[in-house]
């Protein structure tokens, strides 16, 4: 059995913007809650409370990569890279709160909806932008390590796009009395965080299945290997994500009997192979032979190499 780390990319990332993120989120969701109850404003309150999911999601975030560092142990031999897929399994499903409180409130506003002071809508929505914008900035370094932190700064960008189109509205009704936009607008924000939350929850869910990586061919690797000089076949051949910077591998490798006196040779040209076309950096070769697999002979030493 081959089993090699190609290369040890993980590396240990600052979580100091995303604390200072959830630091403004907290302060945005207070502020717009506040002037949203004086206005009577279900934007500025369907806003806030999409925020306070954030708040929630971004600091399980924060603990799921303060404890993805762990080293494996005994039981958990792959360590605890998963907790982030997991971490951004549970913030799709805390969004899917927020979705149902915003619709409830959003239908009961339709058909009469209240006055609302355009000025003061504007300036809090101002406020509520400049906070989201600088909280999106902090995590965007951040955003392209995992799928964790991806959901992290989604979760910013959808904010900062909210607060932009409630500042929309502010201007609106400065002028002309619209207010069933309001709760239309609500469901504007909705449909933002089914598009953005349906993909965070399908790629989690896959990845937690440890199925084959988005993006990867399983026939196109498979026909990578059977095409290397000294490879017959192989059979049982399995690819998943231990992490978003790392790929396993499982697979049979049949070759020829006068093969297995060079088992390490072709088991380095595998494993370069596969990082190198494929970035899969975890690959398990288990070598056999066609005497061995016919009962003929006995290759346990060359499969242990």
């Amino acid at each position: 059995m081959e089993h090699n780390h190609v290369q040890d990319k993980t590396q240990p990332a600052s979580l100091k913007n995303l604390f200072f993120a959830i630091v403004i989120n907290g302060g945005i969701v207070a502020f717009e809650i506040v002037f949203g109850l004086l206005i009577q404003s279900m934007a500025l309150i369907s806003d806030a409370v999409h925020n306070l999911s954030d708040i929630a999601a971004m600091g399980f975030s924060y603990w799921a990569e303060k404890v993805s560092g762990r080293p494996a142990n005994e039981r958990k031999t792959y360590g605890y890279h998963k907790i982030e897929f997991i971490a951004a399994f549970v913030n799709s499903l805390v969004l899917s709160v927020a979705i149902a409180f915003i619709l409830w409130e959003a239908l009961g506003r339709l058909t009469a909806p209240p006055a609302i002071p355009g000025r003061e809508m504007l300036w809090v929505a101002v406020i509520a932008f400049a906070g989201n914008g600088a909280a999106a900035f902090l995590l965007r370094k951040l955003s392209s390590r995992n799928l964790n932190m991806k959901s992290a700064f989604l979760h910013m960008l959808a904010d900062a796009a909210t607060s932009l189109g409630v500042v929309v509205l502010g201007i609106i009704w400065m002028f002309k009395p619209w207010y069933w936009l309001d709760p239309v607008f609500c469901w504007l924000i909705v449909a933002m965080i089914l598009y953005g939350g349906w993909d965070l929850i399908k790629e989690s869910v896959l990845i937690l299945m440890n199925a084959t990586p988005s993006g990867m061919d399983l026939e196109e690797v498979r026909k990578a290997l059977e095409s290397l000089d000294g490879i017959e076949k192989i059979h049982d051949l399995h690819i998943w994500r231990l992490s978003s910077e790392s790929i396993a591998l499982a697979v049979h490798i049949t070759v020829p009997d006068q093969m297995l006196t060079r088992i390490d040779e072709l088991a380095d040209r595998v494993r370069t192979m596969l990082f190198d076309k494929f970035n899969i950096d975890h690959p398990t070769l288990q070598f056999e032979c066609n005497s061995c697999r016919d009962g003929k002979f006995d290759c346990q030493g060359a499969r242990g190499r």
